[in-house]
């Protein structure tokens, strides 16, 4: 299945990539927070980041702090929306 076809599915996909790598960047970081739910939909999510939606926050803030907040809940909107279209097709 294209993850990209999804909307969010780009987000998720590089996720799962980086992840798979042991990168911890905001698309890992945003896969983590949803590893259960992403699981159970049959997605190869690898291990697990312990506290994941605080260091996500923390890497947005490193960037742009003024902006931080908006853009994590943007993120979070973006996985749920992509996790629900996936749950749509299964």
């Amino acid at each position: 299945m294209e993850l990209a076809h999804f909307p969010g599915g780009d987000l998720v996909g590089k996720g799962l990539a980086d992840l798979e790598r042991g990168a911890e960047t905001i698309e890992p970081l945003l896969v983590a927070i949803a590893a259960s739910r992403l699981k159970a939909q049959g997605l190869p999510v690898g291990r697990p980041i312990p506290d994941a939606e605080q260091r996500l926050y923390e890497a947005l803030a490193r960037t742009d702090p003024d902006s931080a907040h908006s853009r994590y809940n943007a993120l979070l909107r973006r996985l749920v929306t992509f996790e629900s279209a996936l749950e749509c097709v299964r």
